[in-house]
């Protein structure tokens, strides 16, 4: 199995895998591609350079304010009406799904990729998925971490660090986000 299948199906990799070599290869070819990508002039051209990093169409409809850094972009699925505002990362690898007319603050991190506590397994990647579902907020400066899925019309605040599920229609916030409120 391709190592891009591993990781998509969960499998945790050891970063002396001998296929590695082959994330690292896409790692630098995203990033020479964003150098582009956050330079590009108008919204087209912003997002027809992520989608060819991405190597799928954007919807006319999403808008993406640069700075803006992936780093694969092969995992990362967008849906329609989605806004995404300056300075957000993502990490991909784990995927990551954004459905239709989600909002997203500036200096949000959304994290699918992890390593192991325990010291003598640390040079292992540990991947999940994160899920954004439909007509979420996420607030300026919070961090998804991988597994999480926030659900629809909740609202994340702002500098939240989210470590589990948000359920739908409900506002969580802190630091680990708790829930504040039912919407």
């Amino acid at each position: 199995m391709h190592i891009f299948d591993r990781l998509r199906a969960g499998h945790n990799i050891p970063v002396d895998d001998p296929d590695f070599h082959l994330v690292h290869e896409k790692v630098a070819q995203t990033r020479r591609l964003s150098v582009a990508l956050n330079a590009a002039p108008t919204a087209d051209a912003f997002r027809q350079q992520l989608s060819e990093i991405m190597e799928r169409p954007i919807d006319p409809s999403t808008t993406i304010f640069a700075p803006f850094h992936i780093n694969v972009g092969l995992f990362t699925q967008l849906g329609r009406n989605v806004f995404i505002n300056h300075a957000c990362v993502f990490l991909d690898m784990g995927g990551i799904t954004i459905e239709d007319d989600v909002k997203i603050g500036p200096r949000v991190n959304v994290i699918t990729e992890a390593h192991p506590v325990d010291p003598t397994q640390r040079k292992t990647l540990q991947v999940a998925p994160v899920i954004i579902r439909r007509n979420a907020w996420i607030g300026a400066n919070v961090t998804l971490l991988p597994g999480v899925t926030v659900g629809e019309n909740a609202v994340v605040a702002a500098g939240a660090v989210v470590t589990r599920d948000v359920s739908p229609n409900t506002m969580v916030g802190g630091v680990p986000a708790k829930m504040l409120k039912e919407l």
